[in-house]
């Protein structure tokens, strides 16, 4: 990508959500992180696993009103704040690496903002390192068990903003 970020690796942090209000709660703190306004999350977990759910209680608790959509077949949908840009990438559907120029996304990815993306995996050869990456699986029919390792000085430095807030 050209976007040359130095890599640090940290322990994961690990978290248990009971059930989707935990979601919520863990959503609302992270949005009060002072680094969050131009960090690359990368959300990963099957599918159902709950990464529209937590991108959408992120997003209102930014400030976005109305319906937060998951943008499977657009791919991306932006969203604009008064204090910050958005995007939220879902990249399930996406197979062509020649679709990340036509689309602009070099110049998303490279600009200021909330970048968060949904199956990074499957753009992975064009994506620029990840700042913080959040895995989300299943325990149980609520249960969510959660790790975030950061890979930036971003990164990090949300992850030491969420160690100190949540349970």
């Amino acid at each position: 990508m050209g976007i040359h970020t130095p890599i640090v690796k940290t322990l994961p942090l690990r978290l248990l959500w009971p059930d989707e209000a935990a979601t919520q709660a863990f959503a609302n703190t992270l949005a009060q992180a002072p680094a969050l306004s131009n960090a690359f999350i990368a959300l990963h977990g099957d599918l159902g696993a709950g990464k529209t759910t937590l991108v959408r209680h992120l997003l209102h608790a930014l400030g976005v009103t109305g319906r937060v959509k998951s943008p499977t077949y657009a791919v991306v949908e932006p969203y604009e704040l008064p204090h910050m840009e958005i995007w939220h990438f879902d990249f399930y559907r996406f197979n062509d690496p020649r679709e990340w120029e036509d689309a602009g996304f070099r110049d998303i990815f490279s600009g200021p903002g909330l970048k968060l993306a949904e199956w990074p995996e499957k753009a992975a050869s064009v994506l620029p390192v990840v700042d913080l990456d959040i895995f989300i699986g299943t325990a149980a029919d609520t249960q969510r068990q959660v790790s975030l390792i950061s890979n930036t000085p971003t990164g990090a430095d949300l992850l030491h903003f969420l160690s100190g807030k949540t349970p």
